[in-house]
């Protein structure tokens, strides 16, 4: 039995869940999320708890069994707090501004970079640390455009120059060694 499929999600107050079929929908205080999820699972809501089963002990359900209900976790999640990741950008020049719900960013490119923002996603900007929070319902959609974002300019080994997540470490490379002269 899956460690992780086996447990209960627990439902808060305030969010509704309803299954139908293979659709999943999840209502609450943020919002509203929908998703397909595989037809073999089946998904119990009673007495404030969702429980996922799988039909039998095969390797295709053994491998859905704990990935539905990590998606289901997730949705929940969403709609009551929310996802969010953080991004720092390092660089003489390196800059980012809020423009509307979109972004403004200067990379040490010719040019600016306008990154329009997902439905479903909100930037925050600090523009004294020059960090953006990216944040959602949708922990799928937030990682993809953190990674997106991340991949306009990504950190380089050498000064550690660049748009990087905020727990990333970035492993220094030495430069060109000073060779003293010979003769």
């Amino acid at each position: 039995m899956s460690r992780i499929g086996k447990q209960p999600i627990k439902i808060p107050s305030g969010v509704d869940c309803k299954s139908e079929g293979e659709t999943f929908r999840v209502k609450g205080p943020k919002g509203q999320l929908e998703r397909n999820l595989h037809s073999n699972m089946k998904i119990e809501i009673e007495g404030g708890e969702i429980r996922v089963l799988r039909p039998t002990d095969g390797r295709m359900d053994r491998s859905l069994h704990g990935l539905t209900r990590t998606l289901i976790n997730n949705m929940v999640t969403g709609v009551t707090d929310g996802f969010s990741k953080d991004l720092n950008i390092v660089g003489v020049g390196y800059k980012v501004e809020l423009k509307g719900k979109n972004l403004t960013l200067h990379l040490g490119y010719s040019h600016t970079i306008e990154y329009k923002a997902p439905d479903g996603i909100e930037f925050e900007v600090d523009t004294k640390k020059n960090s953006i929070a990216v944040k959602g319902m949708n922990k799928e959609k937030v990682g993809q455009t953190a990674a997106e974002i991340r991949s306009l300019r990504p950190p380089e080994p050498y000064k550690g120059k660049g748009v990087m997540y905020a727990t990333e470490r970035i492993i220094r490379k030495a430069g060109k060694a000073a060779i003293g002269s010979k003769g």
